[in-house]
C-alpha cells in the first residue's frame, strides 16, 4: 500500500499527495485487489495510468497505453513478474484514444480474451485507424479551411492525417459492449458501467460501491480539463453540450466520498468538487469567448480567450477542435452567428442581446 501523505489542494484530497509520480511500471496496491502501474508517454501529457484488477485466477486490465516498444516491455515485465503468470481475462478500454486502447489488440489476442468497450468507442476506433496510409479528405481540408487555416498550415495537417492508426494495434474484430448503468462482476465485486461524453463519443468509468472506488479514464481529471473538440467528421456536433450534462449527471448518480482514479495524475476525493470545477470552467470560457466576438472573427482567432498557452503546428489541431467545440455550443445556444465568406472561411459574432450562458 502507497505511503498516506495526504495533501489538501483546491476542494480537492489527495491521500498520497498531488505531486505523486510512482516508478514507471511498478503496481501500487489502492485497494483490496485493485493496482495502480503509470507507464511512461513520449510527449507532452507524459504518462498514463493502468488499473490492474485481480479477477479470480486472472486479470482484468483498464486502459493499456499507446503502442510502442517500451508499453510493450512494461507489459512483459509485469506479465512474467507481478501478474504471476496469470492471464489477462479481458481487456477493458474506457475510450478509444491511442494512449487507452493503443495495446488492447495486442493483449486480447495474445490471451485469446474480449475486449469490452462501449458501442460508439469501438466503432469509432476501427473508422478512425482505417484512415491509416490515406490522403485527407476534402470535406476535412474545407474543414480546416473554414475555421481560417493558412495554405501552409493546411499543408501541415495533410501531412499528420491517418497517424492515429499507427498508435494502436490492429482492434479484434468483436468485443464486448458495455451498456450505461450495468452492472458487472470483476472477482468477487460488482462494478457499475457509467458513461460519459464530449471527450469522446461514449466514454466509459467503471463505479466500485464496495470499494468505494471510481475508475474514471480521462472524464474527471484532478488538474487539467480533457480536450473537449470538433472535428471534421461531425463539423455541426455540440460535444461540450454532452460534456456539460454529463459532468452535471455524474455529480448527481454518484457519491462524494469514492476515491476517483483518473487516468492522468494523481488519484483523489473530491468527485462533486471537480465535477463543479469543470462545469464552471467551461461556462466561463463560454462568456470569454462570447465577450471576444464583439467584433467577426475566425475559429484560430479565438484562441487567446480559451487558452493561456501560445498555439503552435503540433497543438494546432487540438486547439482548434475545441474552439469550435465551444462555438459550436454558443451557436447551439443562439448567442453567436456564423456567416461564410467568399473564401469559404467562417465568421463569428456576438448577438449582443442575448443572455449569458447559465
Amino acid at each position: 500500500m502507497l505511503e498516506n501523505t495526504t495533501e489538501l489542494y483546491r476542494g480537492l484530497t489527495y491521500p498520497w499527495g498531488r505531486d505523486i509520480n510512482p516508478t514507471a511500471g511498478k503496481p501500487q496496491r489502492i485497494a483490496e485487489g485493485v493496482y495502480w502501474v503509470r507507464f511512461p508517454m513520449p510527449m507532452s501529457l507524459n504518462h498514463i495510468n493502468i488499473w490492474l484488477l485481480e479477477d479470480g485466477d486472472g486479470w482484468t486490465v483498464v486502459d493499456t497505453c499507446l503502442n510502442i516498444s517500451s508499453a510493450r516491455e512494461t507489459w512483459e515485465q509485469l506479465l512474467c513478474g507481478f501478474m504471476q503468470g496469470k492471464p489477462v481475462k479481458r481487456v477493458i478500454c474506457t475510450h478509444l484514444h491511442p494512449d487507452h486502447v493503443g495495446l488492447a489488440g495486442w493483449l486480447t489476442e495474445r490471451f485469446d480474451c474480449e475486449l469490452w468497450m462501449s458501442r460508439e468507442e469501438f466503432l469509432m476506433c476501427r473508422a478512425m485507424a482505417g484512415d491509416t496510409g490515406h490522403s485527407a479528405p476534402d470535406v476535412a481540408i474545407r474543414f480546416y479551411k473554414r475555421a481560417g487555416y493558412t495554405g501552409e498550415q493546411l499543408e501541415h495537417y495533410k501531412k499528420k492525417f491517418g497517424n492515429f492508426g499507427k498508435a494502436i494495434a490492429p482492434l479484434p474484430h468483436s468485443f464486448r459492449r458495455l451498456v450505461d448503468r450495468e452492472t458487472i462482476t470483476i472477482g468477487d465485486r460488482y462494478w457499475q458501467v457509467v458513461v460519459g461524453s464530449g471527450h469522446s463519443p461514449e466514454h466509459t468509468s467503471l463505479y466500485c460501491p464496495g470499494l468505494k472506488l471510481l475508475i474514471s479514464g480521462d472524464q474527471i481529471l484532478p488538474r487539467i480539463t480533457s480536450n473537449v473538440s470538433v472535428f471534421p467528421t461531425e463539423p455541426e456536433g455540440d460535444p461540450l453540450k454532452e460534456w456539460l450534462n454529463s459532468s452535471a449527471q455524474i455529480r448527481d448518480i454518484l457519491p462524494d466520498d469514492v476515491l476517483v482514479l483518473p487516468a492522468h495524475e494523481a488519484p483523489f476525493y473530491g468527485l462533486h468538487v471537480r465535477t463543479t470545477q469543470l462545469i464552471e470552467i467551461h461556462k466561463h470560457e463560454l462568456n470569454s469567448l462570447f465577450n471576444h466576438l464583439s467584433q467577426p472573427r475566425r475559429a484560430v482567432d479565438c484562441f487567446p480567450p480559451l487558452f493561456k498557452i501560445e498555439i503552435d503546428d503540433d497543438s494546432l489541431g487540438l486547439a482548434t477542435g475545441e474552439t469550435l467545440a465551444h462555438l459550436n455550443c454558443l451557436l447551439g445556444r443562439h448567442r453567436i452567428t456564423r456567416t461564410n465568406d467568399a473564401q469559404g472561411v467562417d465568421w463569428y459574432q456576438q448577438i449582443p442581446e442575448s443572455a449569458e450562458y447559465d
